[in-house]
């Protein structure tokens, strides 16, 4: 009895020390299965079918690979990737490569709220979504401001719970799980110029530019926190303990909330596959449409979860999408940024954050359908993250911007992979008819 009462004791606290070592690479990986996302993998299980399960194995390695190096950077420099990309690079690349990301994440953030309203319209009924997609963007421009950096991380953690709905789902579903493996493991490689669309779409969905500034942006307020805390000694000289005990939690972090992110993804292209492509449901715009459709295949619990998922997610990646805008501006301008600053301190950095919630919000009321868009949002995404990944395994060799903690040569080869990877998806789309 008592030796049972003590192992729960012990369990307990090893969960919750494993829980408190999990922060920006779990919400990192979370939010890359925003609404967007989701419809873009659902689009991939409807059109292909099971055909494209491998690019989410494959992808998982290298998606941890380019975080890591991401995260170093933050962390190791106490700064934004932006600030480092303008420490070494003319200003003029660091403008546009702050462009292209804050084009995109607002292409983005109306997209996601869109998906958000459908989806709590699909549930709760009402013949339009536009007045709660405002209420839905006003909360998500709202609530960095008003929380705070330690009560916003906790919020977001929490969120990342709405993804296992998706699990459920599958689980719901009858699975051959022989010919699920063989489909995951095996590339079924199309000649055709859609399935290279798609593979780009994927591709760009779940290795997404917005995803290495919050990350990097994340863990350099971190560093900066524990600097302030344990007095200036450790932010002029840290020891090599100290930063190896760091850089093996980010290790931790970064390896969970990817592999996390990416088990989303399999179970979001397996149950439409197995539901929609499977009854030649193929021509899926969106994630409400796919959760619509599942509603006479899989059953209303099956329909109200992934619904519920997508509001949860939606939640969960706006605000990291118009927080990475705010970082790179605000580390672009050399302004004051981080959510642990008041309104008034950083003005710069939450109206950079405001605005672009609100454009994204109000391109919802305008004629534009951000959500037949989502899939090429995806593609701009995978296209301009090409650029951003080989800055930064530049920026991982550069003694002048890590000291002695430049990238391992296993770090090198990852990260070149995955940046070599992605150009060639992307070639294969312009060029394959």
């Amino acid at each position: 009895m008592n030796t049972g009462r003590w192992a729960g004791v012990l369990t307990g606290r090893h969960a919750r020390e494993f829980a408190d070592r999990l922060g920006p690479g779990l919400i990192t990986g979370a939010a890359d299965d925003d609404p967007s996302g989701l419809a873009t993998y659902s689009q991939a299980g409807a059109q292909f079918g099971a055909g494209l399960l491998w690019t989410v194995l494959f992808t998982t390695p290298l998606m941890i690979g380019i975080q890591l190096v991401s995260a170093r950077i933050g962390w190791l420099t106490g700064q934004g990737l932006c600030a480092s990309i303008r420490r070494v690079m003319p200003f003029w690349v660091t403008a546009a490569i702050v462009t292209l990301l804050m084009v995109a994440n607002t292409l983005n953030i109306a997209a996601d709220i869109a998906a958000m309203g459908e989806a709590l319209r699909l549930l709760i009924g009402g013949p339009s979504t536009h007045g709660v997609a405002l209420l839905f963007g006003l909360l998500c421009t709202v609530l960095p401001i008003w929380l705070g950096f330690n009560a916003m991380v906790r919020m977001l953690k929490w969120l990342t719970l709405a993804l296992l709905s998706y699990v459920a789902v599958v689980f719901m579903l009858h699975v051959n799980w022989e010919t699920v493996l063989k489909q995951s493991l095996i590339p079924h490689l199309s000649h055709g110029g859609a399935y290279w669309v798609m593979v780009v779409a994927v591709l760009g969905t779940t290795i997404s530019p917005y995803l290495f500034f919050w990350q990097a942006a994340q863990e350099a307020e971190q560093r900066q926190r524990l600097d302030a805390s344990g007095g200036s000694e450790k932010a002029i000289a840290p020891t090599a303990m100290y930063v190896r005990e760091h850089l093996y939690r980010i290790k931790l972090d970064t390896t969970v909330g990817m592999v996390f992110s990416n088990l989303i993804a399999f179970c979001v292209i397996l149950a439409t596959a197995l539901t929609l492509h499977a009854n030649n449901i193929t021509d899926i715009q969106t994630t409400a449409q796919a959760a619509e459709a599942l509603r006479p295949l899989a059953g209303e619990l099956a329909f109200t979860l992934f619904a519920l998922g997508i509001i949860g997610t939606g939640m969960l990646a706006v605000p990291v999408l118009a927080a990475s805008s705010g970082y790179a501006v605000a580390d672009a301008l050399q302004w004051r940024s981080g959510l642990d600053n008041h309104l008034l301190e950083a003005r710069g950095f939450y109206g950079v954050i405001g605005l672009g919630t609100l454009i994204g919000t109000l391109i919802d009321f305008t004629g534009l359908d951000p959500i037949k868009a989502l899939v090429w949002s995806a593609v701009v995404n995978g296209v301009i993250a090409v650029p951003i990944m080989a800055v930064m395994m530049w920026l991982g060799t550069r003694r002048e911007v890590l000291g002695d903690y430049t990238l391992t040569l296993r770090h090198r080869v990852l990260g070149w992979i995955a940046t070599g990877v992605m150009g060639a998806a992307v070639i294969a789309m312009f060029t394959v008819h």
